[in-house]
């Protein structure tokens, strides 16, 4: 583990009022963790297209943090989708993370790619790159997407995105290291090349996070709900657990030769600084390097 330890993170653009005030005082603490980037959602069908485009540039302009923006392509045109591309390239984001977004209908409803649109997420990624040089990232799942009918499938997806010009693949968050492990040396086999990034997702309400995970097909070891169980009121302990938790799936990990981390905060910055702390990074020592 000599290699240096590096963090990136995905914020949801906070609504106007008290939230906002908050995130952007939480989102300050976050520069002296020195992320990679930060990457900012958008809702499904575009809906927070406006809110995630102010976000993405005041992070730009206020923070010293590089900021990646979400696109998907569901529901709408190709003409719609290049219009959101040019509009973050104009605001000075230099990096997007594509996807093709869930159905209108939710996860395990059939996708109908817009008459007019973009088909599948390496159809975006070939469109977004020959709008201009944006770094383009995508995403992965360690334990199949909930549409593939095998891994094999994904597989042959992932390479569709490497060639058009995606350079990285940040997996939906999962708790069985080994899913992640087998993916990465499945595509290293198939020589795909891109750079595989496990997504933390730290515990902030147990049975949100099974909610989440039924829905992508992540399984919970039985292990991880007893360590949850009955700190649904008991907040300060369950934050605590959380942190040792997603610190120790990260230590796990970098046994095993990986050292770039994605975490997904749910908006939960305090948190996520505090792992950050736990891993060592942050400290006036690795400020002063």
């Amino acid at each position: 583990m000599t290699d240096k330890l590096s963090v990136s993170f995905e914020f949801f653009p906070p609504k106007p009022g008290d939230a906002e005030n908050a995130f952007w005082t939480t989102l300050k603490r976050l520069e002296s963790i020195n992320p990679k980037f930060v990457s900012v959602t958008y809702g499904a069908g575009g809906t927070t297209r406006d809110r995630t485009l102010l976000t993405l540039k005041k992070i730009r302009e206020e923070t010293s943090l590089k900021p990646v923006a979400h696109l998907t392509c569901v529901g709408a045109s190709k003409e719609e989708v290049n219009a959101v591309v040019r509009d973050n390239w104009n605001a000075g984001v230099r990096h997007i993370l594509a996807l093709r977004g869930d159905p209108p209908g939710g996860v395990g409803k059939r996708f109908e790619p817009h008459p007019q649109g973009y088909q599948n997420a390496a159809d975006l990624v070939r469109g977004i790159r020959e709008i201009e040089n944006f770094e383009v990232s995508v995403t992965a799942y360690p334990e199949r997407h909930p549409e593939s009918v095998s891994i094999e499938e994904d597989l042959a997806f992932m390479a569709d995105k490497a060639e058009h010009g995606a350079t990285r693949a940040i997996s939906q968050f999962f708790f069985h290291n080994s899913f992640f492990l087998r993916l990465r040396d499945r595509i290293q086999a198939r020589g795909i090349d891109i750079d595989l990034v496990p997504g933390i997702l730290p515990i902030t309400n147990f049975a949100r996070v099974c909610e989440f995970a039924a829905k992508c097909g992540a399984h919970i070891p039985p292990d991880l709900a007893r360590r949850f169980a009955g700190l649904d009121q008991d907040p300060e302990t369950r934050n605590l657990v959380a942190a040792i938790v997603a610190a120790e799936q990260v230590e796990a990990l970098r046994r095993e030769g990986i050292n770039a981390f994605h975490f997904y905060t749910l908006n939960r910055a305090d948190l996520v600084y505090a792992i950050c702390r736990v891993l060592g990074l942050g400290s006036p020592k690795e400020e002063a390097a």
